[in-house]
């Protein structure tokens, strides 16, 4: 019989890829929705309410959480912050109070995300998972986040949280915003253009999902994003040539993006140089470490 997982965040963009792929690896998955569907292998919560259908736990020896509100979409009012930070912590919290009032799961694994926004705004220095927390509202989330996910230990659950970058897909995601002005003939650099970012390939990000199931020495937080992170400059250059569109050299200066994007803008003008050391010591291997290889199979193919 095929091991079963469950997932929560099963409609997004990753979610929606890694559910294929695993069950085209043989495995049964469950899901967790805020709504009901017509899949006898949904089944539906309320983060906020507190409720769950404990039925998504039976014969689950895995949980991959991706749930959370997306943190780009809207404006970071008091309230949306704290629909973002609620998103994350009550749902991992929710998970784990099922799980206990559940003494027969046979739950073995929990696999998180998490996000590169846990390090801060850090100039060229290389964060390595041991970095510490940094300062900011995505700082703060994703330590409050971790917080949440790391409490599974007191339940014997082997604990992975993946640090992503941005994930390219051309099903979604940040690659549309960020080619958008591309498009349109206005590319440049925002802010410097030398923060760093960290990005990676849907591909790699499923299958960085799928290697944390399947290797059980895997615990505690990766950075998940490829080998080779590049400036905002580096990126929009190579999306243009990509796009063969002109990058134009003169910058967006840091006053406008914070007066377009408020707060926001934190998420753009952040650098993360992060290491992926420990990911590929574990023994993952990339299928794009090359930021252009990357953006070919994107665009062209």
């Amino acid at each position: 019989m095929a091991k079963k997982i469950l997932i929560t965040g099963a409609t997004g963009l990753v979610g929606k890829e890694l559910k294929t792929q695993l069950v085209n690896k043989g495995y049964e998955v469950n899901t967790l929705s805020r709504k009901e569907v017509n899949d006898p292998n949904n089944f539906v919560w309320d983060v906020y309410k507190g409720t769950i259908d404990s039925r998504c736990l039976e014969g689950v020896e895995s949980i991959i959480h991706l749930a959370g509100e997306p943190v780009a979409e809207k404006k970071w009012t008091n309230e949306r912050k704290k629909q973002i930070i609620d998103s994350r912590v009550k749902s991992t919290e929710l998970l784990y109070q099922t799980i206990q009032n559940n003494p027969d799961h046979q739950i073995k694994s929990f696999i998180s995300a998490s996000a590169v926004g846990f390090y801060g705004d850090c100039g060229d220095e290389i964060l390595t998972e041991n970095s510490a927390n940094g300062y900011g509202f995505l700082a703060e989330c994703c330590k409050l986040w971790e917080d949440a996910v790391n409490k599974g230990k007191k339940l014997s659950l082997r604990i992975v949280k993946l640090r992503t970058g941005i994930v390219f897909s051309k099903e979604g995601g940040a690659l549309p915003q960020l080619d958008k002005p591309i498009k349109l003939f206005v590319g440049s650099a925002l802010g410097t253009g030398k923060q760093w970012t960290p990005w990676l390939h849907i591909d790699d990000m499923v299958a960085m999902y799928i290697y944390a199931v399947e290797n059980v020495k895997m615990e505690d937080s990766y950075n998940a994003c490829a080998p080779v992170p590049v400036t905002n400059i580096g990126l929009t250059k190579a999306i243009a040539k990509h796009l063969k569109r002109p990058f134009w050299p003169i910058k967006v200066p840091k006053k406008v993006i914070e007066l377009l994007l408020g707060e926001r803008a934190e998420a753009v003008l952040m650098s993360n140089n992060t290491s992926a050391q420990k990911i590929l010591d574990a023994g993952f291997k990339f299928t794009f470490t090359d930021l252009d290889e990357a953006l070919t199979s994107l665009y062209h193919k």
